[in-house]
């Protein structure tokens, strides 16, 4: 029995030819769930279901566009500043011991948290020659955003179905109306 319409391969996204494997996406959603049973949630919007999957998915293919944008510009980002930026988090946190809280509140799982602060200074990198470059401090951070989608655009994004689709304009992983309209919430 052949079953047509899924997808054969392990591929939750490609950028570009960069490949964002199911599997990895997984590996970050089950660290995310298991470290949730480690803290305190009760007081947490956290993401659930189809949002969380396609918030991991966001956060990677957001990852992958900010690491595109510093080879284009060539932004070196060492180990050693992404060690002392995760040092300088954690601290601001209040140390250690609070930073695996906050890394469940804003749904970052443990081995993406370099990755996370890596993209941080290159954000900080082209927010700071923006900035140079006389563009206005309000203006900077939709700058940036115009960039990002403008190279993940530039890139090709391609999004496994499942998960949804690729909104260009919003830049952002948008749940697929898989009933094709057939439900609709109440007017109650």
């Amino acid at each position: 029995m052949l079953l047509t319409g899924c997808s054969q391969s392990n591929e939750a996204a490609t950028v570009g030819d960069f490949k964002i494997t199911q599997t990895e996406l997984q590996s970050s959603i089950d660290a995310v769930m298991a470290e949730r049973k480690k803290v305190d949630t009760s007081q947490m919007q956290l993401e659930t279901g189809d949002e969380l999957n396609r918030g991991q998915l966001r956060f990677k293919i957001l990852m992958h566009t900010f690491d595109e944008i510093a080879k284009e510009l060539d932004l070196e980002i060492t180990s050693s500043q992404v060690v002392a930026r995760k040092q300088q988090i954690s601290q601001s946190l209040g140390g250690d011991a609070e930073l695996p809280k906050n890394l469940v509140n804003a749904a970052i799982a443990p081995q993406d948290f370099d990755t996370y602060v890596r993209a941080i200074l290159i954000s900080e990198r082209i927010t700071t020659a923006l900035a140079q470059s006389g563009v206005a401090e309000a203006d900077v951070a939709t700058q940036l955003g115009k960039l990002l989608s403008a190279k993940a655009k530039e890139l090709g994004v391609k999004i496994n179905p499942r998960y949804g689709f690729w909104d260009t304009e919003a830049g952002d992983v948008v749940a697929a109306d898989v009933t094709g309209g057939a439900v609709t919430p109440s007017a109650e």
